[in-house]
């Protein structure tokens, strides 16, 4: 079965195609690197011709309010155009647990645009709602980060594995539409402190993290609600404690790179 996976070489997309091509099927990585643009249109029914599933996994580069709408509605209205015109039997989505609770983050709101759109197009649909990424907290430090302190959260989350979210997202592109959001985890909740600590501890890292009541999360308030699945959600089996020792962190940034 050909599946095209929409931001398919980053980080979930390049396992979301790893793990596809392993049981046999024909994944195709799309992304503007491989000449494929949703943004722009450019290759992008030339790309979807012929597939049956369509995975979207893809990203804004901005977590600006108005660049991350942008890029969510203009990405997704490109994209159902040409499902709709190649005869794609399934769409799914990656989106973020709790977007509906989020709505004072501009992200957040697009993303909930985005799935707006994917619930309003004829195209049969899964939305894959996931937790934060254990391969995040090293971004949420540096985020977080004032002087030598790094002020976050003292809230419950339940990060998971890259890895898992991967699993899930292949899983969902083999199985038939549900026409509804499945949502998955963490195997385990923490306070997000707490979590953060760990990591900047294990880099031997000399920041201090200070729980602040008042630190936002990408301009989030949050509560021991807002970054946790609901009960029945899909866990994932990697634990934090095995991920810390055995993936290695994200290669540094070179000095041309730029931060977002």
């Amino acid at each position: 079965m050909k599946i095209v996976v929409i931001g398919g070489t980053g980080l979930i997309g390049s396992k979301v195609v790893g793990k596809l091509r392993a049981k046999g099927h024909e994944a195709i990585a799309a992304a503007p690197n491989t000449g494929v643009n949703t943004i722009t249109g450019e290759g992008l029914a030339e790309a979807l011709r012929g597939s049956q599933v369509v995975v979207d996994v893809a990203n804004s580069p901005s977590f600006d309010d108005e660049a991350a709408m942008d890029f969510f509605v203009t990405a997704g209205k490109n994209l159902t155009e040409a499902e709709i015109a190649t005869g794609v039997k399934h769409h799914v989505a990656l989106s973020v647990v709790n977007t509906e609770r989020l709505s004072t983050s501009g992200y957040m709101r697009a993303k909930l645009a985005q799935e707006t759109k994917i619930k309003a197009s004829p195209v049969p649909y899964t939305i894959v709602h996931a937790t934060q990424f254990f391969e995040f907290l090293r971004a949420i430090a540096q985020s977080s980060t004032e002087g030598d302190k790094v002020r976050v959260s003292h809230s419950l989350f339940q990060p998971m594995a890259a890895e898992d979210v991967a699993t899930a997202v292949a899983e969902a592109a083999l199985a038939p539409p549900t026409n509804s959001t499945i949502e998955i985890g963490g195997p385990e909740p923490f306070y997000m402190d707490e979590l953060v600590g760990k990591v900047l501890a294990y880099d031997k890292d000399p920041r201090q993290v200070v729980p602040d009541p008042n630190a936002l999360y990408f301009g989030i308030k949050l509560t021991d609600q807002s970054l946790v699945p609901d009960a029945d959600f899909r866990r994932g089996s990697t634990r934090f404690d095995w991920w810390l020792t055995h993936v290695p962190p994200p290669p540094a940034p070179g000095p041309a790179a730029t931060s977002r």
